[in-house]
């Protein structure tokens, strides 16, 4: 771990001019406060405040003025920002005066997760995958869901358009210290997926928020504008963002079969059943905005149906081995997603399934009904399971359901093209 000294001497060795203390708030934007280094005293005291409602973007709920606890081994250089006065930036907690981790925000709720488990013995390891669209921008510079390419699956150049600044994004991303394992364009046009190396659950939680920001950043080099929108055009495929997870135990993976004549292990298969049982009330979490809904009941591989199973690309739950590395697959979680609560509900629901014995039948034919077909009705599930309430905690899911409760409000309010061109000539 860094020590107060190290990051003084890094900023003073770097030349670094400016310092970004980054947050996630509720709905799993990216905030940041900037600073300069003569400030990193207060910063590293934890004094550096801002009103609460920063959190809730704005909303109200949170009356009171947090603090910032930056982690002190999140600090790095920001590698595409000018090499003259340097930009570095850390990922921080967020406290209360008192200087307790206020218990809503994101990243206390995964950390809470994560004890909770490690208590029990489990240390969870997540591999995601994350899919993104690089679309062009007008001559206002704002973006638009335009893309001139016609790339595919695994195309390269140069009929892939995005090939160049997916370079630059891999480079970069590599000079902050990510393993990237491989990057290479996705079904759509537009279409981009790049992975980066497994880690334990806090980390890789906030290392997809450093990337997300990255990609955006890196794109805006190009001309071009990223966006993790699920399902930004109608005509193609959306975005998801797979969560493969290990669950270890006594350094050992216990999804990984031990019997030469074993396929799946008891506890994958009952990691697998308690996902199954609370992935419609996980939705809210997972799939957390309205359009989330269009990539899910779209298909294009999005799956909707709650089943499981160990081959094809069909089901919602996937168990699969990759040179002796076996993992549990969700396959519905999408690009929008707050990382520390989409983390955190899969694996509070996976362990509590080991607990209670919860078996599940892998086979794409089974049926266990299927997720909600929009945002409120993800809501009005997530709002009585008692489980995820508990999981996310009562004042978090207070919130939380108010702003997304308001938001599909508002999004019933509005009258689409489709409505118009569908009734308007006929009513």
């Amino acid at each position: 771990m860094k020590t107060r000294e190290e990051i003084f001497e890094l900023i003073e060795e770097e030349n670094v001019e400016f310092i970004r203390l980054q947050f996630t708030d509720i709905l799993g934007n990216l905030r940041n406060i900037a600073v300069t280094p003569s400030q990193m005293g207060r910063v590293l005291d934890n004094q550096y405040s801002f009103a609460g409602a920063g959190l809730v973007d704005g909303n109200a709920g949170i009356d009171e003025e947090l603090y910032l606890k930056p982690d002190l081994d999140s600090f790095v250089i920001l590698p595409w920002r000018p090499q003259q006065g340097k930009v570095a930036k850390f990922t921080c907690d967020i406290c209360r005066g008192n200087g307790k981790v206020l218990e809503c925000s994101p990243r206390a709720i995964l950390k809470r997760v994560l004890d909770e488990a490690k208590k029990k013995g489990y240390t969870a390891v997540v591999d995601p995958e994350c899919e993104f669209f690089l679309f062009h921008v007008d001559d206002d510079g704002m973006p638009t869901t335009i893309t001139h390419e016609q790339a595919g699956y695994m195309d390269v150049g140069p009929i892939d358009f995005g090939e160049n600044a997916r370079r630059d994004m891999v480079l970069n991303l590599e000079e902050m210290g990510f393993e990237i394992e491989s990057s290479h364009h996705e079904k759509a046009p537009g279409q981009h997926e790049i992975d980066f190396k497994e880690t334990e659950g806090l980390e890789i939680a906030d290392s997809i928020m450093t990337f997300r920001f990255a990609v955006r950043s890196i794109a805006k080099r190009f001309g071009l504008y990223a966006t993790f929108m699920p399902k930004p055009r109608a005509d193609a495929a959306g975005s998801g963002m797979h969560l493969n997870i290990s669950l270890y135990k006594n350094g050992k993976n216990v999804f990984q079969p031990r019997k030469a004549d074993e396929t799946v292990t008891k506890e994958a298969k009952y990691f697998t059943g308690g996902i199954l049982k609370h992935a419609k009330a996980m939705c809210a979490i997972t799939n957390p905005i309205v359009n989330s809904y269009k990539r899910i009941m779209s298909g294009y591989d999005a799956p909707n149906v709650i089943n499981c199973a160990t081959k094809g690309e069909s089901s919602l739950v996937k168990i699969h081995n990759s040179f002796g590395d076996t993992k549990v697959e969700l396959r519905f979680p999408d690009s929008a997603a707050n990382p520390y609560l989409a983390i955190a509900v899969a694996i509070a629901a996976g362990i509590d399934g080991i607990e209670n014995k919860t078996e599940c039948a892998f086979d794409d034919d089974s049926n266990l009904g299927k997720l909600p077909e929009n945002l409120k009705e993800a809501l009005d599930i997530m709002t009585k399971d008692s489980f995820i309430k508990n999981v996310l905690g009562k004042d978090f899911v207070k919130v939380y359901s108010q702003i997304k409760y308001d938001e599909w409000r508002d999004y019933m309010l509005q009258v689409s093209d489709w409505e118009v061109n569908k009734y308007l000539v006929k009513m």
